[in-house]
């Protein structure tokens, strides 16, 4: 594996200025991809890590993640692709402040390499089936490619779009790696039952379950609207419906957006009670952008009085909600049972003040916490958390890209804290 990961990070070295961002050609039809990515992550919670602190530990680290991928010429609509990928921070960062940079292994803490995706493919007008180990997008399952490496999945799944304005998608995910979403070993693969982050005795009753998935989805000029249903058997099920309108004007577009997920215990979890999971999300969102360059959303979010938020949010690299800020899980208090979330963001594209490609973001978040539920690291009723973070992000068509984010939170019967994420690299 090391072999392969350097000699195919020494051949993207030699070709990726010739054809940046589109892949190179390497001959008759092959080619070769790549994603050399540096960030630097600082969290601080104000409790530097000692022998005897304990709770959320300040972290901080560098780290580089090389990903590179060979692509075959299609066949009859097939083709293949296989990426290996990494991470490392070159032994220059003190172990004891990584316990919450999700980088490596929380107890192995060293670089790792990776077959980060090994998959057939087929595709044509109406239809496009997958088969095998690779990065994906759903509404709740997701490669989550805005940290460190993005999770994997040795998944199958299909998309038939044959009928007007309409898509149907079946799909099965049996194991997954994703440090950052991952309840297991992120930097190995896992089942997707040992990949949450259920009660330990959960895991062992579900014996190595995967993820059995389907929707429908439907889209014209002004409507969108998602139906979702996953099932893990012996864990728990999670329905999501997400409708959009979207609109128009000379000057303004606008979509308005509602959302529902329900999650709900089933099989052997739901006999046990080593984990209760048993909830509902409600969210709303309006977000506009006018031709002048800013752009600006409100979302509000409802959680229900019931349990499991702290075992399901952020598993297998799914965040509904409208309302979660832009490193959600480093700010999760005790409990988002029975909470409401508010959120404000205002946005400017840059490029109409001469600096193309860039963009600048400012957000606000509030909760408003249930004090029954929601307590301290030393116990303490938390009634409200408030975020406030500044983003700024640049992307152009040669494959260079940046996101910088500074985070400030404040939190009930916590010390404040702040997240500092810079993250760029270069795609070919």
């Amino acid at each position: 594996m090391k072999k392969l990961f350097i000699s195919t990070l020494l051949l993207a070295g030699s070709t990726s200025y010739l054809n940046a961002n589109q892949g190179v050609e390497i001959a008759d039809g092959w080619k070769t991809q790549g994603d050399v990515r540096l960030g630097y992550v600082h969290y601080e919670f104000k409790n530097p890590p000692t022998p005897t602190s304990t709770g959320r530990k300040d972290s901080r680290g560098i780290y580089l993640a090389p990903k590179v991928s060979i692509l075959t010429p299609k066949y009859k609509n097939f083709s293949v692709k296989a990426t290996v990928a990494g991470v490392t921070d070159f032994g220059i960062n003190d172990p004891a402040y990584e316990t919450r940079n999700f980088a490596f292994d929380g107890t192995e803490n060293k670089s790792f390499a990776i077959a980060q995706e090994l998959f057939l493919s087929y595709s044509d007008q109406s239809h496009s089936f997958t088969i095998g180990r690779q990065e994906l997008v759903t509404p709740l399952v997701e490669a989550d490619d805005y940290y460190i490496l993005a999770n994997s999945y040795d998944a199958i799944n299909y998309t038939n779009s044959s009928v007007n304005n309409f898509s149907f998608h079946l799909g099965y995910f049996y194991q997954m790696s994703g440090v950052w979403d991952s309840g297991a070993n992120g930097t190995e693969f896992h089942s997707m039952s040992d990949s949450s982050f259920v009660a330990k005795e959960d895991k062992e009753n579900a014996d190595d379950t995967g993820i059995m998935y389907g929707a429908v989805e439907y889209k014209d000029e002004n409507h969108k609207l998602k139906l979702w249903e996953y099932y893990i058997s012996d864990l728990y099920n999670i329905f999501l419906a997400d409708y959009k309108f979207s609109n128009k004007t000379q000057t303004l577009t606008y979509n308005a957006s509602l959302q529902f997920v329900n999650y709900k215990e089933v099989g052997e979890l739901a006999s046990h009670d080593f984990t209760n999971i048993d909830y509902s999300i409600f969210s709303a969102k309006l977000d506009t952008s006018l031709e002048n360059g800013i752009y600006a959303d409100i979302a509000a979010t409802k959680y229900t009085d019931g349990e499991g938020q702290g075992v399901t949010l952020g598993a297998w690299g799914g965040f509904p909600s409208y309302t979660y800020g832009f490193t959600h899980s480093y700010f999760i208090m005790g409990s988002l049972r029975d909470a409401n979330i508010y959120k404000f963001q205002i946005g400017y594209d840059l490029q109409k003040v001469g600096l193309d490609n860039f963009r600048i973001e400012y957000r606000c978040n509030y909760y408003a916490l249930n004090p029954n539920y929601s307590k301290s690291a030393t116990d303490e009723a938390q009634e409200l958390m408030r975020i406030n973070g500044i983003k700024i992000s640049y992307a152009d068509n040669n494959g260079i890209y940046f996101n910088g984010m500074y985070e400030y939170r404040r939190l009930d019967k916590e010390e404040n804290g702040f997240a500092l994420r810079l993250i760029g690299g270069y795609r070919f």
